[in-house]
């Protein structure tokens, strides 16, 4: 079978988030489930820079009124398609954002021909190549279900996978005019929405089957406080929307290998990470590790619940607790952090970015991951720490609920606790969350049975793939290479 995956970002040829991970991760995981899937993806200074021995297999004279090139390629074990198209995507930076912090004007052009030149290659363009299905990722492809929808003959099937609500790609009805969609198609049951138009909210309405990244989540957004207006719509199609768990690339994770880490460990050598925390502690001039290091590698927003965490910090140091953080975000919570290092020196720290090498080390040498998230689709950070033995302290919300075991004294009894989940989503819970987390640490032999045990847990994608694979199969009527009848 074959597959068309489309992203606006894909690991390690151009990452800002989780998304880039779930789609350089996907089509390797897929490999042994009979699905060959190659990734549609804008022609980023990033990604153009990493291209080699590629060829051209189409060229446009007119995307969206600008000339492209789609360039077919092998990069980083990945089967990429390109759009080579400088007027679009040739632009320093972050592809979302311009140097003045603000999205850029035409990012409605940008992402209508990502969608446009998916679905037209779902529908022939490349000779040779027919894919069964198109699999969207989030707003920036979720126009491609509509230009399929609305095509006069199409057969190839379609999935939109939302892997954050909140962002819906909205923009004003003006621009319906240039988005080669016919006048019908504006309208409750296309791209309209509340009187402009919403790519997310296409993708969700046009597709074949609408997925979340999360079990819980896709319960979550078909209530009025998580579906952000649109629970209406997932509800009317209940039926086709369906909730599977993220996975991590196991081999880019592994702390047995990691040459990010000052020192390489297994579950069964877990002692060895003490390495990894003192090297934490000099990178970030931390003092006194005799008590537990906790991390936060994140989005600085209220969304992250970094608030909480920014109003429980004191009682964290006075717990003996240690805090690094890395990430950027909201000007106010950046401040309130290096406010916390000035007024705990030695013992809190940030570093403002975001550095992958630096992460690895953080998620192999730090005792705890802190993610007390408002809503959280599925994370992959809480994944991460699992398989690094760095214990997750997460709420109990979306995938983190799905992933992570509270270590209640049932869970410690039973031994399947991997970590502490807390709720409600408050400052104070999340305190009692970390003090939690202090005494548990306190407990050697305990804490090194939940750490274990989350490092045993399954958080490659064998299981996920499986599920995509059995979806592909249902809406195409397919069989792939793992069904017994093929």
């Amino acid at each position: 079978m074959e597959v068309l995956s489309v992203a606006s970002e894909v690991y390690p040829l151009i990452k800002t988030g989780g998304l880039a991970d779930v789609a350089g991760a996907l089509p390797g995981a897929l490999g042994s489930r009979g699905v060959t899937m190659r990734t549609l993806v804008p022609g980023y200074p990033s990604v153009m820079s990493k291209l080699s021995g590629g060829r051209v297999v189409k060229e446009l004279d007119d995307l969206f009124g600008v000339p492209a090139k789609l360039i077919a390629a092998r990069v980083a074990g990945l089967d990429v398609i390109v759009i080579e198209a400088p007027a679009l995507y040739d632009r320093p930076g972050n592809p979302y954002v311009g140097p003045d912090g603000w999205d850029w004007p035409d990012n409605w052009k940008r992402f209508a021909a990502l969608s446009w030149v998916a679905a037209e290659l779902g529908m022939g363009m490349v000779e040779g190549y027919h894919p069964q299905v198109i699999h969207c990722h989030d707003w920036q492809s979720g126009l491609a279900p509509a230009y399929i929808k609305y095509a006069p003959i199409s057969t190839v099937k379609t999935v939109m996978t939302i892997h954050n609500m909140a962002f819906k790609g909205f923009f004003g009805p003006e621009i319906f005019g240039q988005l080669r969609l016919p006048p019908h198609a504006f309208g409750v049951g296309g791209v309209e929405y509340y009187g402009g138009i919403s790519y997310l909210k296409s993708g969700m309405e046009c597709a074949d089957y609408v997925t979340t990244v999360s079990p819980n989540y896709a319960d979550e957004i078909r209530t009025p406080e998580f579906g952000l207006g649109l629970e209406g719509l997932l509800n009317g199609r209940a039926d086709t929307v369906v909730g599977i768990l993220n996975g991590i690339d196991t081999d880019a994770w592994d702390p047995s290998k990691d040459a990010a880490l000052a020192q390489t460990y297994s579950a069964n050598t877990i002692h060895m990470r003490q390495v990894n925390k003192k090297a934490v502690a000099e990178k970030f001039g931390l003092d006194g590790l005799d008590g537990p290091l906790f991390c936060v590698i994140s989005r600085l927003t209220d969304q992250k619940g970094m608030d909480l965490l920014l109003q429980a910090t004191d009682g964290l140091v006075d717990l003996g607790g240690r805090l690094v953080v890395l990430g950027s975000g909201e000007a106010y919570l950046e401040d309130g952090f290096r406010h916390m290092t000035a007024r705990h020196p030695g013992k809190v720290a940030i570093a403002n970015g975001y550095n992958e090498a630096l992460s690895h080390l953080m998620q192999g040498g730090c005792d705890a991951i802190v993610i007390p998230s408002r809503f959280e689709p599925c994370g992959l950070t809480q994944l991460y720490g699992l398989r690094y033995g760095c214990v997750p302290v997460v709420s109990r919300i979306g995938g983190l609920a799905d992933t992570v075991i509270d270590a209640n004294p049932a869970a410690i009894s039973a031994e399947v606790a991997t970590g502490v989940v807390f709720d409600p989503n408050s400052a104070h819970a999340l305190y009692e969350a970390l003090r939690k987390t202090v005494r548990l640490y306190h407990d050697e032999k305990l804490w090194k049975k939940i750490q274990r045990r989350g490092m045993k847990s399954d958080v490659s994608w064998d299981t996920s793939a499986a599920r995509y694979a059995d979806l592909y199969a249902t809406i195409t009527g397919l069989m792939t290479n793992d069904d017994p009848d093929h």
